[in-house]
């Protein structure tokens, strides 16, 4: 997912938003109901809300608590039990050479 937000503790970043990328896998845990699906399925239009809810609330500070708050919503979606985030932020000023800078966080539902 690729969204625009006011992410990071500089000046210039809490002024102006920069690209954000999140990846997000989930692993869906047993049905609550007695009835289960041929296979387990979640709707990923709820997992990119989620999402968006969270970076829409910036403006955000560091990618850690980005992640954490992502992992967080994922993992209140009925029947979700683990939740991996990768949020990466493509412009970083550094005085060199940088892909990105990335956060990666696993949880798995208390």
């Amino acid at each position: 997912m690729r969204f625009h937000a006011l992410v990071g503790i500089l000046p210039h970043e809490r002024e102006v938003p920069q690209p954000l990328e999140v990846d997000l896998t989930v692993w869906l845990g047993a049905a609550v109901t007695g009835r289960e699906p041929a296979a387990p399925v979640v709707d990923y239009r709820e997992l990119y809300d989620r999402v968006a809810r969270v970076i829409g609330q910036g403006p955000l500070l560091h990618l850690e608590d980005v992640a954490a708050a992502i992992a967080d919503a994922a993992l209140d979606v009925h029947r979700v039990a683990e939740a991996r985030v990768a949020v990466r932020k493509p412009h970083v000023a550094l005085p060199g050479p940088l892909a990105y800078a990335e956060v990666v966080l696993h949880r798995t539902a208390r």
